[in-house]
């Protein structure tokens, strides 16, 4: 192999994502020449970035629709790079609206470039017309999800599990045993955990009113401890300014507040079911304005039983979850409640919690995948 890859990661957990599989690549491969567009992460293994992975962030249907020009300039340029300096293969990670339709412009523009997508979309979920189109215009679709390989013909795609980021991450994690000395948190206080999000706006719509019912449950309960988790340090201002004197967790001990924490209120998202891998009993929020909810519903068709992760995982509600019109301050409240007074719905939380850690196995990841693209780049 002569050649190198193009990797595109369009947000913050994708550049998380591409940071591990740029290790991996390069540990299995020492010269691999990639470029692509890229976080701050990936950018700081050396990874030669056209654009930045913060050129594409947005959220909410508005909020892409606002941006749609914007959009379409950027994924012009990407295409037009990858066909003017065609790589051996292109691998996109995650961000399906855009990864997808890059897939198929390079399929119909006869790219020689092998397309790998490693992350699914959740056409489980909604949008089951993509399988038909994945499976025309991908060559290898990297899963972490252990159900999601089934779902396409194997004659068509070549669909692999690779396992889940996650169990690698955690067990990797170097636990700092002091972490709380600097927080002045006690080493055997009863921690409740808020996990406001990961963006901005998350942040306006989920924190007030976490803060507010945790607020409700320390009084119930004055021995209790709210602390909240920064994931980034530019919403640090923000978050002090709403939490006067309750200790703000920065993003290296994110996994340390985790495991101390006795219950968490958090916004959906990939910090669920690191929540869960923690085995903390946990009440899911995503408070989205009412037009997000009738484009979802009525226009998207989104209608699922559950929408947090770790539920949709177990089949069942392993968390509580409170979206749109259901997310209420009574609600909020009832539930974390129910994980304060109930040993048994605590207890039942946490084995369920065991239970979705062992169906998600132990490989690690970032590993497989990066095996399996340098294999796929390797065939004739």
């Amino acid at each position: 192999m002569t050649d190198d890859l193009f990797i595109f990661a369009g947000e913050v957990s994708g550049d998380l994502h591409g940071e591990k599989l740029l290790r991996e690549l390069y540990a299995l491969y020492p010269t691999l020449k990639v470029r692509g567009v890229g976080g701050p992460r990936m950018r700081a293994l050396g990874m030669e970035c056209i654009l930045k992975m913060e050129d594409f962030q947005v959220m909410g249907f508005i909020d892409i629709l606002s941006s749609l020009p914007k959009l379409v300039k950027q994924f012009n340029l990407v295409k037009k790079d990858i066909l003017k300096n065609p790589p051996k293969g292109v691998v996109t990670i995650d961000y399906p609206g855009f990864n997808l339709r890059l897939a198929q412009a390079l399929q119909k523009k006869n790219s020689p470039a092998k397309r790998i997508h490693y992350i699914c979309p959740t056409v489980w979920a909604w949008g089951k017309g993509r399988i038909p189109k994945m499976e025309h215009s991908l060559d290898q679709l990297l899963t972490i999800l252990p159900f999601e390989p089934d779902l396409f013909t194997k004659k068509r795609l070549e669909a692999s599990y690779v396992g889940h980021p996650l169990i690698s991450r955690i067990q990797k994690h170097p636990y700092d045993p002091q972490w709380n000395q600097s927080y002045g948190i006690e080493s055997e206080q009863q921690i409740l955990s808020l996990f406001p999000g990961s963006r901005e706006k998350e942040l306006q719509r989920n924190f007030p009113l976490q803060l507010k019912v945790a607020k409700q449950l320390q009084k119930d309960h004055p021995g209790l401890l709210i602390a909240v988790s920064c994931s980034d340090p530019k919403f640090l201002p923000f978050l002090q300014k709403e939490a006067k004197g309750i200790p703000i967790i920065q993003p290296e001990h994110t996994y340390e507040l985790m495991r101390a924490s006795h219950l968490a209120l958090a916004t959906s998202g990939t910090v669920t079911l690191e929540l869960a891998l923690h085995q903390v009993p946990t009440v899911v929020t995503f408070a989205i304005n009412p037009l997000d909810v009738f484009l979802a519903q009525k226009i998207f068709r989104i209608q699922l039983p559950y929408y947090a992760l770790p539920n949709i995982l177990m089949h069942g509600e392993l968390f509580p979850e409170l979206f749109g019109p259901n997310l209420t301050e009574e609600a909020l409240y009832r539930k974390g409640t129910d994980f304060m007074m109930s040993e048994c719905i605590r207890s039942e939380c946490i084995e369920g919690c065991r239970r979705l850690k062992q169906s998600l196995g132990s490989q690690d990841a970032s590993q497989e995948a990066a095996r399996v693209i340098l294999s796929t780049l390797q065939e004739d």
